[in-house]
């Protein structure tokens, strides 16, 4: 069975927790224990994409998009869009540096992830994330 909820949230630094704590309320509605490594990690992913939104999006932006769709074979597909269209990349950091991990956090976390374009209304970012019981 696949079951899927998304929601629109302000383009504001609160927004990351209440992400999180939907997309962790949504999988655990859905049957997944909250002690589950891999629905933390789901919300960990999902912090990092909706913290990105918050930081890197357009100034003009009001909200944003989150989805989470618990698949039948137990992965996750997350989905983060914003108006924003320049896609999200991975780069070197420095020790030194306070930010720039969120990617490299997504790239060691997800099964997958990538960038589509919605043209004129921005881009999504989606990831998978695997053995969600």
């Amino acid at each position: 069975m696949v079951r899927r909820n998304a929601f629109r949230l302000p383009r504001h630094p609160a927004s990351v927790g209440l992400a999180r704590r939907r997309v962790r309320d949504h999988l655990a509605d859905w049957g997944h224990r909250s002690d589950d490594p891999a629905l933390q990690d789901a919300v960990l992913l999902v912090s990092e994409l909706a913290t990105n939104v918050v930081r890197h999006g357009p100034l003009l932006e009001r909200e944003f998009e989150v989805a989470v769709t618990a698949l039948a074979d137990g992965s996750c597909l997350i989905e983060v869009s914003d108006e924003g269209r320049l896609e999200p990349r991975l780069r070197v950091v420095t020790a030194l540096e306070e930010a720039g991990r969120g990617l490299h956090l997504v790239e060691g976390i997800a099964a997958a992830w990538g960038v589509w374009s919605r043209g004129p209304h921005g881009k999504t970012v989606c990831l998978v994330q695997a053995d969600t019981p």
